[in-house]
């Protein structure tokens, strides 16, 4: 398979914005609203420079995003464990050496992820 790590274009929006929706992907995220397709292309236009994207063999297979140095991925159900998310974080710290991850502390297979390549645990979050 070949893995190519390009900038977010419009024509990727709806992808990004289906894959966060998806309930398979959905709840590892901290945010669980559904989000609709006027809010995203509003978050698109002020955020989507943040974002790129893995295509595998040409195809979207997961995106990335960091905010101020915050790191979110989200890896295709289609394309978990083949690599692809491990791509787009090794990519992505090329570019932001410095950003970090929250992770919930339930969603284990973002943690391994995240310390497969390098990165470990040095902070909980408490919240009420």
């Amino acid at each position: 398979m070949r893995l190519e790590f390009v900038k977010n274009e419009p024509k990727y929006w709806e992808f990004i914005r289906t894959l966060r929706n998806n309930k398979r992907v959905k709840h590892g995220f901290i945010q669980q609203e559904e989000i609709d397709p006027e809010q995203h292309i509003s978050y698109m236009m002020t955020y989507g420079r943040r974002f790129h994207l893995c295509l595998a063999n040409g195809e979207p297979a997961g995106f990335i995003r960091v905010l101020a140095d915050d790191i979110a991925v989200c890896t295709h159900p289609d394309f978990q464990k083949r690599g692809v998310g491990k791509f787009m974080v090794n990519e992505v710290m090329r570019l932001h050496p410095h950003a970090t991850a929250k992770i919930k502390l339930e969603n284990e297979a973002s943690i391994k992820l995240f310390e497969s390549c390098g990165f470990a645990k040095k902070y909980y979050l408490l919240e009420k």
